[in-house]
């Protein structure tokens, strides 16, 4: 025992380590391991914590464009409802140019004043019609020539009239809400020489 002891004083002077900590025992290799899947575990943990608020994100995205894509088919939807008479009305106004046409040529003639009176009621009936769905006429005469809503088809010099204003209209166009279902046929002034 004197020469064990001897040699640990020896080690000691040395600075080598004696005794038990000289050597590594089977509980400093598990701290190790133990603190190296710590760290992996650690590391799993935040690059899973970063996925996840990626994925978060990802499906607030994705419920935005869906609840915007909800929004923009419920407009389409009432705006078809709106303009779905677009193309009947389109069709009927013809029907109305012709009858207002009737009325006009047999005002001038004067014959048939039943026939004539029957027609104004039908023109009054198929106009109320139109204005209860929506569909209005123009007012063209005397504005100012506006090319949203007018079809120039001519333009005559006049002293009465300031340049671009609507002298005379040909043919009546009419509106539905807002869109033009047919633009008013118009003649136009232009500056006098």
């Amino acid at each position: 025992m004197t020469d064990d002891r001897q040699t640990q004083r020896d080690r000691s002077n040395r600075g080598e380590p004696d005794g038990p900590s000289a050597r590594p025992t089977a509980n400093d290799s598990a701290e190790g391991a133990d603190q190296a899947d710590m760290a992996e575990m650690t590391s799993q943990m935040q690059s899973m914590e970063e996925e996840l608020g990626q994925m978060k994100d990802r499906a607030l995205r994705v419920q935005a464009e869906l609840e915007n894509y909800r929004k923009r088919v419920a407009r389409e939807a009432e705006e078809q409802r709106r303009y779905a008479d677009m193309g009947l009305l389109r069709e009927i106004l013809p029907v109305l140019d012709n009858m207002e046409r009737a009325i006009e040529a047999a005002e001038k003639s004067g014959e048939a004043p039943g026939l004539l009176e029957g027609f104004r009621m039908v023109v009054t009936q198929l106009t109320g019609v139109l204005e209860r769905h929506h569909c209005t006429p123009i007012e063209a005469l005397n504005r100012p020539f506006d090319p949203n809503l007018h079809e120039a088809i001519s333009q005559m010099p006049s002293n009465d009239h300031p340049p671009n204003t609507v002298m005379h209209v040909v043919q009546t166009g009419y509106v539905l809400h807002d869109r033009v279902v047919r633009p008013s046929q118009v003649i136009v002034s232009a500056p006098a020489t």
